[in-house]
C-alpha cells in the first residue's frame, strides 16, 4: 500500500501558505507519497498543485467544510480539486447526532456525490466513534451515511467504537475509499505501534479489498507533529 499522511498532523507547523509549501517539502523527505489536505491556507490550486508535482507528491484526498458542497458551491469545489488532481474528496464530520441533523448532511452529501460523479469524482465521509451510536429512533448514523457517500474509515475511532474493523472494512469494500491509519490508548491517539489498536488486522483487511492509499493521521501528536509522523513512518515501512 502506498503511504500518505492527513495534514492536520502537522497542523502545527502550518501557519502560512509558506508553512505549508515548506510542510509538503518535510513530508516527501519523510518518505510519504500523498498528502490529504485539511485547509489551503490562501494557497491556489494552482500553486499547490505545482509544488506538488515539484515533489512527486499526490493529492490523495481532503478534509473541507459540508458547506463546500452546497449546491451554491459544488461547482467550485469540484474545479479546485480536479486543477489539485484529487479525484476523492471528502470531509471531516458534520452534524449526525440527531436525525434532523443526519438527515441534512446526508442529503448535502448524496447531491454532492450524484454531481460529483459526473466529474469522476468520489465525495467521501470520514468518521469519529460517535458515527457508529445509535440515535434515538434506532438509526446508526455511519449506515446511513454510507448509503449517502463513500467512507473514509478513521480505524481507530472506529475501534474506540468497538467496530470489528476487519469484518467492517471488508463488509463494506464498495463504500471505502480510505482508511486512516492510526492507533491510540483509550481515547489518546498514539504513533504508529505505541497503542493498542488493531492494526494487523486492519492493514490485512485493507490489502484484502484493494485500497490503494493507508492515510496516517495523528489528532494529538508528541513532541511534534514531525516527530511523531516520523515514528509512525517506521511502522508504515515494515508493515505496509
Amino acid at each position: 500500500m502506498k503511504k500518505a499522511i492527513q495534514l492536520y498532523t502537522l497542523r502545527d507547523h502550518i501557519k502560512t501558505g509558506e508553512d505549508m509549501l515548506n510542510i509538503l517539502g518535510e513530508v516527501k523527505k519523510l518518505g510519504f507519497e500523498g498528502v490529504e489536505f485539511a485547509g489551503y491556507y490562501g494557497l491556489s490550486a494552482q500553486v499547490l498543485r505545482a509544488r506538488l508535482d515539484e515533489l512527486g507528491l499526490i493529492a490523495v484526498g481532503t478534509h473541507i467544510g459540508l458547506e463546500n458542497y452546497v449546491p451554491g458551491k459544488i461547482e467550485e469545489t469540484l474545479e479546485f480539486h480536479k486543477i489539485l488532481g484529487c479525484s476523492v474528496i471528502g470531509l471531516g464530520g458534520a452534524p449526525t447526532r440527531t436525525a434532523k441533523q443526519l438527515k441534512y448532511t446526508c442529503g448535502i452529501l448524496k447531491t454532492a456525490c450524484e454531481r460529483a460523479a459526473k466529474d469522476g469524482i468520489k465525495v467521501y465521509f470520514h468518521n469519529h466513534s460517535s458515527e457508529f451510536k445509535p440515535l434515538r429512533n434506532k438509526v446508526v448514523p455511519i449506515d446511513a451515511l454510507k448509503e449517502a457517500c463513500y467512507l473514509q474509515v478513521d480505524t481507530y475511532w472506529s475501534f474506540v467504537a468497538g467496530v470489528d474493523n476487519y469484518k467492517f472494512l471488508t463488509e463494506n469494500r464498495d463504500r471505502i475509499v480510505h482508511i486512516h491509519l492510526k492507533d491510540g490508548i483509550g481515547h489518546h491517539p498514539k504513533a504508529l505501534g505505541e497503542g493498542n489498536c488493531d492494526l494487523a488486522a486492519i492493514i490485512k483487511a485493507a490489502k484484502e479489498i484493494g485500497l490503494e492509499w493507508a492515510i496516517l493521521e495523528n489528532d494529538d501528536p508528541t513532541p511534534n507533529g514531525l516527530a511523531d509522523a516520523a515514528r509512525s513512518m517506521e511502522f508504515m515501512k515494515k508493515n505496509l
